[in-house]
């Protein structure tokens, strides 16, 4: 299997805010819990670049408020990918997990995906905010967010992502 890149990913996020190695993930030093990197990743703009040769996948994208972003986690060191069970977002007062039951970027192969609000687009740049890949990480695939393909009656998480994205939420307020 090859995975070709079809654009790339520019914003100020130098360095991603968990650090993945042979142990596991942890924050970043001067992170503290995340909320702030959290926070200003939410509120921040990245510009995707697609290709020039392929600029044509996008006729029509400006309909759609919200598009999901599938990016690779290049600065995942190969140890990173080795992990696989880790305590999500680095937190020791979260039980350790299977790396498949997180959304760490410590995985076999670092495909990541986010839904962004797609604010702009410009020929073949796209601006949206919300997008909390690095500088530099290589494009995958773009697709249109479309809610009703998702399932909204009967989902369930566990009881500390729950707890996650609720302190998430608190932290944007």
């Amino acid at each position: 299997m090859v995975l070709r890149p079809v654009g790339i990913i520019h914003n100020a996020v130098q360095e991603p805010s968990l650090v993945a190695g042979g142990d596991g993930i942890s924050m970043r030093e001067g992170d503290g819990a995340g909320g702030a990197h959290i926070r200003s990743a939410r509120e921040a703009t990245s510009e995707i670049v697609l290709d020039e040769s392929r600029i044509e996948l996008l006729d029509g994208i400006e309909g759609y408020s919200h598009i999901t972003v599938l990016y690779w986690g290049h600065k995942v060191p190969d140890e990173g990918r080795a992990v696989n069970r880790v305590h999500p977002m680095g937190r020791a007062d979260i039980p350790s997990t299977g790396i498949f039951s997180t959304c760490s970027p410590a995985r076999p192969n670092p495909v990541l995906a986010t839904v962004v609000c797609l604010q702009a687009r410009r020929g073949n740049v796209l601006e949206v905010t919300g997008l909390d890949a690095v500088d530099g990480s290589p494009l995958i695939d773009i697709k249109p967010y479309v809610p009703t393909q998702y399932p909204h009656a009967d989902v369930r998480i566990p009881a500390w992502m729950d707890r996650l994205t609720k302190e998430i939420a608190e932290r944007r307020g």
